[in-house]
């Protein structure tokens, strides 16, 4: 959790940075557009797919005290994916034009915007390659539950967004961004290295296509890679959808997009970063009642910590964008697009943050195919309702980018609530009263705290922005936190105790 304030902070002070040089102009436009097939490369072939299909095969190998078997399978992995994503960047580098033309930004129609969007995607394919590498190393380590320096790497990597902002903007112009993203990806790789050290990892330079264990990574990896890729192509079209739309759009959907991120990276994310070996490892032994407990506990802590922000970020959205980017090139205007838009994707907060741990229970279990399944139903119900909700809300006379996030949050929780279900029939249960217990009390201080914060913004209206701010997330954590303590919550008691130990 430390690593991902870190990475919180760090990714905060970079669009600070890039508001305040940016703000919602077309040339930010053309770099969130650009950025996407970069992102969709590396999460399709190194990031999410690749890591939930090879960390629980690996850590088998971990259970078993076959060492040498779990190295020659990371080394054939490295291989494989650094020669196949090396040649799909080439291709996209070659195909750029075209790429940009027909898919990632079809809605633009100023050539200029449309040939910086070229510039910039060519220099960003590096990055894939780069974070290939660093994205296998860190599911290898977490794998032998290290996860310090793997937590650092996200801030390392926004750390090489922000000397690009400063050093190489003031030179390149928006190009620095994209060489940012380079160097970014660079230094995530670069400071997790010193890690392997202690692990007796060693490198065979081999493809090992025909291996049992690169085959199960292989059949593993094949579902998820259609799961990443319908997600993958539900961001595509809310790019093309938003590229469509008034200028600024498709930066506020992005701004917007990170500031949900960073209380779901906090809470679900790093949690379920260190939950999956556990679960692997208790799937491996057998141990499923002890896998179903750890599940529930785990579900009801990422509630218990959602929900709140959640509530907070709706009502707090304005002074907090306000207090973050309205500044230099970032008008009052592009403040109302993005909270517009922040509104939307915080009502997904919950989702967002149960589905991060869900999907990780099944990949333990080896199972990639149901949360693929679902996820694929879900994201094509998605691209669905950013039509309708953006035609609908148009109708409205609402800003049309808002239906975006919308139909983001109602597809997660949709999809969350269906790998639920399942779940619960695998396990004949989820222990759900001591759910239920956990999720009434955390409903009701939810509620207190909003009740307060409405209160806060009515007196405050017109005060420091700071004083709006700082006062009500003060106010709303201090009043949600003593009243799940006082409506007996389990996660209110244990807060205290996990946020003091130091190997929490």
């Amino acid at each position: 959790m430390i690593g991902f304030v870190a990475s919180s902070i760090t990714g905060l002070a970079r669009s600070i940075l890039v508001s305040r040089d940016f703000g919602t102009s077309a040339d930010l436009d053309a770099f969130v557009a650009a950025n996407r097939l970069p992102e969709t490369l590396f999460t399709l072939l190194a990031g999410g797919a690749l890591a939930s299909a090879f960390l629980p095969t690996f850590t088998g190998f971990l259970t078993r005290d076959d060492r040498p078997g779990a190295w020659h399978l990371a080394s054939s992995i490295a291989n494989l994916v650094l020669l196949i994503l090396g040649l799909v960047s080439v291709l996209c580098w070659v195909a750029a034009p075209w790429l940009v033309i027909n898919l990632l930004a079809r809605g633009f129609d100023n050539p200029e915007q449309i040939n910086l969007t070229v510039s910039l995607l060519r220099v960003m394919l590096i990055s894939p390659v780069i974070f290939s590498m660093s994205g296998l190393l860190m599911a290898s380590l977490n794998a032998h539950q290290h996860f310090a320096l793997s937590a650092l790497a996200p801030a390392a990597y926004r750390l090489g967004g922000i000397i690009g902002v400063l050093v190489l903007v003031p030179r390149y112009g928006i190009h620095g961004l994209a060489w940012g993203v380079v160097l970014g990806a660079l230094m995530h790789l670069a400071v997790q290295l010193p890690a392997l050290r202690g692990l007796k990892a060693r490198y065979h330079f081999r493809l090992g296509i025909g291996e049992p264990a690169v085959k199960l990574v292989g059949r593993l990896m094949a579902p998820r890679l259609l799961g990443a890729a319908v997600v993958q192509i539900n961001f595509i079209v809310n790019i093309i959808i938003a590229s469509g739309q008034p200028e600024g759009s498709v930066a506020a959907i992005n701004y917007a997009l990170q500031l949900m991120i960073m209380p779901q990276a906090v809470i679900a994310q790093a949690i379920a970063i260190a939950a999956l070996p556990t679960f692997s490892a208790q799937v491996a032994r057998g141990k499923i009642d002890e896998m179903r407990a750890s599940l529930a506990n785990t579900l009801s802590g990422v509630i218990f910590l959602s929900l709140p922000a959640s509530l907070g970020l709706i009502l707090l959205r304005r002074p907090i964008v306000t207090l973050l980017f309205q500044r230099g090139e970032f008008t009052t205007s592009s403040t109302e697009l993005v909270a517009w838009a922040l509104l939307w994707y915080a009502a997904g907060l919950v989702g967002h943050s149960i589905l991060e741990i869900v999907v990780r229970a099944y990949y333990a279990m080896k199972d990639t195919r149901t949360p693929v399944t679902i996820g694929v139903v879900a994201m094509s119900l998605n691209i669905i309702f950013s039509l309708g909700f953006s035609a609908w809300f148009m109708r409205l006379g609402l800003a049309p980018h808002g239906g975006l996030a919308l139909a983001n949050s109602i597809a997660t929780a949709l999809e969350c609530l269906a790998l639920i279900v399942l779940m619960r029939r695998r396990f004949g249960g989820l222990n759900i009263k001591r759910m239920r217990r956990s999720l009434k009390a955390s409903v009701i201080a939810t509620t207190m705290m909003g009740v307060m914060l409405s209160i806060w913004l009515r007196v405050m209206a017109g005060n420091s922005i700071w004083l709006i701010c700082g006062g009500g997330i003060a106010i709303g954590a201090a009043t949600y936190w003593l009243s799940a303590l006082v409506l007996g919550s389990t996660e209110a008691r244990r807060l205290p105790r996990i946020l003091l130990r130091r190997d929490a």
